[in-house]
């Protein structure tokens, strides 16, 4: 009766914590997508290649995030479990301080010294370039409120608050939403509205956030200034959140590659079906993000205490809502690929009938990815390290060679391409299990 007692609190703390984290990949992934049907819209098909063209960039301040953050977030869910609330705050306040400092000098460099050059060597399509330069440089400018944005929302929730976590996300995303048109359309900012909304709706997330700490109880995360170790605590943060910060790098360099890849194979019309094709992504990502911060917190929460048991319950759980998610997006994708195409502004007969086949290829392929991106969240709450980042590191590398020689050798495939290589790579992950012996048990 205990045991099941237990579960069924886990079972609860479970899906608080995932709708909260849901909402919260909102704000790095359904801005794009709202983005891209606006721009799409009110703007041209060109302009919402350009915003996929500027997805490394937002991908790289995403693994600055996740470099950070997320380690931190994960180091901090193992003090609070053991009830260690000093160490806790050591990690947070450090955490915040290294996102904002980052975050400035990237802003520094990127958007104000060198935006031209940056937007150069991510787009090589004279059409474009103007529309991709200006989108990129105001998210470069904005791009600390983003890395805190994300950050708070990881150490609110775990801190107890994923509720207000979900508020702040929500009022994010309509901010956003709402100025999108008016940015665009009413003030004639074209698609340097597009950034600017996203950055203002980000700042109004921030507030919401910081009024987790108006609450007298909400005080196991202060900020705390001098202390021994800071050089050691940056070097846990950075060393707890390498393998999702490794993913993550690899998807920008995978986004760079297949972007060029595409765009000289298949020109403006495969970029723009390309660019829809990672919008379908995102809309993944939103469960998968969610999913995985769960495991992150709810699973490190249990592993700190020792109840492995209830690490079993999370895992459970996080695979089945994992399954479900992807089998309905997929069947939607599926249903109707052509009006998803539409919905992005698409009118030219032939940009229609490419993003009919390549929806739904895609749709199946982003399914392998999301079980293997959990299972290297599961090795890592397992302590399998080398596993995990083997993972982190293979996500993104093992479909740039595959993208390469379908595109070289027999194009008419390209948009297989992701799902030959996620295959791939779950056959190896299969094959390196069996050959270490690994077994997830209690360590």
């Amino acid at each position: 009766m205990k045991q099941n007692g237990n579960n069924d609190k886990i079972n609860a703390q479970f899906y608080r914590y995932l709708w909260a984290y849901i909402l919260v990949a909102l704000s790095g992934c359904l801005g794009n997508v709202v983005d891209g049907i606006i721009v799409g819209n009110l703007i041209n098909a060109d302009g919402v290649s350009a915003i996929n063209l500027s997805k490394p960039i937002n991908q790289f301040i995403f693994t600055l995030h996740l470099l950070i953050n997320a380690g931190a977030g994960m180091l901090v869910a193992y003090a609070l479990g053991k009830g260690n609330t000093d160490d806790a705050r050591r990690f947070f306040t450090r955490a915040l301080c290294l996102s904002g400092g980052i975050g400035l000098v990237l802003a520094i460099v990127g958007g104000a010294i060198f935006p031209d050059q940056t937007a150069r060597m991510l787009c090589s399509n004279d059409t474009i370039l103007p529309l991709a330069r200006d989108y990129m440089q105001v998210l470069l400018l904005g791009n600390p409120a983003f890395i805190i944005m994300w950050g708070l929302s990881t150490m609110v929730g775990v801190d107890g608050s994923p509720r207000l976590v979900s508020v702040a996300v929500i009022v994010d995303n309509v901010v956003n939403l709402c100025l999108d048109i008016v940015f665009i359309q009413a003030f004639g900012w074209g698609i340097t509205g597009s950034s600017a909304a996203t950055v203002v709706g980000h700042l109004v997330g921030i507030a919401i956030l910081l009024t987790h700490w108006r609450n007298p109880l909400n005080r196991r995360l202060t900020l705390v200034m001098g202390g021994d170790g800071l050089l050691a605590s940056w070097k846990r943060i950075i060393g707890q959140g390498a393998p999702l910060a490794l993913a993550s790098i690899c998807l920008t360099l995978l986004l760079l590659s297949a972007n060029s890849i595409v765009l000289s194979t298949t020109g403006r019309t495969g970029i723009f079906v390309f660019a829809v094709c990672m919008n379908l992504l995102q809309v993944y990502n939103l469960f998968l993000s969610g999913t995985c911060q769960t495991l992150q917190s709810l699973g490190a929460i249990q592993v700190g205490k020792g109840d492995y048991n209830g690490l079993k319950t999370v895992l459970r759980r996080a695979f089945r809502f994992i399954t479900v998610s992807m089998a309905i997006t997929c069947a939607f994708v599926w249903i109707d690929p052509q009006a998803i195409a539409r919905l992005f502004g698409a009118v030219d007969p032939a940009m229609i009938q490419e993003s009919k086949h390549a929806l739904r290829v895609f749709a199946l392929s982003f399914i392998p990815f999301c079980y293997i991106y959990v299972l290297m969240i599961v090795y890592k709450l397992y302590s399998q390290h080398r596993m995990a980042l083997f993972i982190s590191l293979a996500l993104s590398l093992t479909v740039i060679p595959v993208l390469w020689l379908m595109a070289r050798y027999v194009p008419q495939y390209l948009w297989y391409s992701y799902l030959v290589a996620y295959v791939i790579e779950a056959v190896v992950i299969f094959i390196l299990h069996k050959a270490r012996h690994i077994q997830f048990k209690q360590a």
